[in-house]
């Protein structure tokens, strides 16, 4: 990675960060009860947070290729490299990127930071390849009461998110909640709601907790359905905790977890599969991700489920700390993947936008 700064450093770093068509709307009520949340003292001002919406510029600078040791290399594994870029701005609220959602062009983006923000635009397109970024805005979450989250609550580690129609679903995990969103009310400036999960997704670690929502539309198994990933919460038998919300089927299930990676992410395919997006920290080994395809229908309160790695990578590579995925078809037909990564807001890390063809 091009930084001033030692791999050691980097890897310390990365470390530090490791630890619209209608859809049915996603019931609420769950069969378990949780006591209400209680407030917390506001948190201490910070550059990173966003207080009011504001217009932003984003600098992109392009990736020709995604091997660092081959560059002439474009497949890895089932993945097929497209175009990438380095994003900045001179905004300092721009960055800790941890979820991305994307229009069915692949075009109008929403993200949220793991500050307590939206971020909203358009990728612009160069032919196939990703040119940069225009019309992007950020937005503070907003609570119940109107006032950004982080002013109110002092909550904040927006680490996911899922859309269902207009409404869209954020995962706090430092407090492993999630709000629920009527972007039909003000889109980015509507006010969030609690919902109701199951009482043991309290009890999840909470800087290893809620790290990925994804939402079950109809036509697949799990309809109406929001799936809720843990990062690190593990079961009795060290695999990752993950919890069914909503829909007809509610309870908890376990990814099993291996090579000691954990869940940053996932994304439903048209075909029902269900990609996951992992990483993993070692100081031997260091910094790697991966992606892994599980069946939606071997989901279910109680299962076990796993599935084949379909791509892998490293240092080697031109990653950083992936955290979002999200996946569009275009009018080709080609089944493309988006990958964000979060910067935590660190000098020697960068905000990388990723793209790439599932071949297979």
């Amino acid at each position: 990675m091009r930084s001033p700064f030692s791999r050691r450093h980097l890897l310390q770093s990365m470390a530090a960060g490791l630890s619209a068509a209608a859809l049915p709307r996603l019931v609420l009520a769950q069969g378990a009860t949780q006591p209400p949340p209680t407030p917390r003292p506001a948190a201490r001002p910070s550059p990173y947070r966003v207080d009011e919406p504001v217009s932003i510029e984003v600098n992109a600078r392009p990736l020709p290729s995604f091997d660092i040791r081959d560059r002439a290399r474009t497949r890895f594994g089932s993945l097929e490299y497209r175009s990438g870029l380095i994003l900045t701005s001179s905004f300092s609220g721009f960055g800790g990127l941890s979820a991305l959602r994307l229009d069915a062009r692949g075009e109008r983006f929403i993200a949220v930071s793991d500050q307590g923000s939206w971020f909203t635009g358009r990728i612009v397109y160069r032919g196939r390849q990703m040119a940069g970024l225009d019309d992007v805005e950020a937005a503070p979450l907003l609570g119940a009461d109107g006032r950004p989250i982080t002013s109110t609550r002092g909550w904040y580690d927006s680490e996911s998110l899922a859309l269902d129609g207009s409404f869209a679903y954020v995962g706090l995990e430092r407090v492993n909640q999630v709000l629920r969103y009527d972007f039909a009310k003000g889109f980015t400036r509507a006010r969030g709601e609690v919902i109701a999960l199951p009482p043991a997704a309290r009890k999840l670690p909470n800087n290893k907790g809620l790290e990925a929502l994804v939402f079950v539309p109809k036509g697949l198994p799990l309809a109406g359905t929001l799936i809720a990933f843990s990062e690190r919460g593990l079961d009795g038998n060290g695999n990752l905790i993950a919890f069914l919300v909503g829909g007809k089927t509610t309870g908890q299930f376990s990814v099993r977890r291996t090579e000691n990676f954990d869940i940053s992410d996932g994304v439903l395919l048209p075909s029902g599969d269900l990609l996951i997006l992992e990483r993993k920290f070692s100081w031997i080994g260091g910094v790697g991700i991966r992606i892994r395809r599980l069946a939606l229908s071997d989901i279910a309160p109680g299962a076990i489920v796993d599935g084949p790695a379909i791509f892998n990578a490293d240092l080697g590579n031109e990653i950083d700390n992936m955290e979002g995925i999200d996946a569009h078809v275009t009018a080709e037909g080609e089944t493309v993947l988006t990958m964000i990564s979060d910067d935590n807001f660190s000098l020697i890390q960068r905000n990388l936008l990723l793209q790439f063809t599932l071949m297979a």
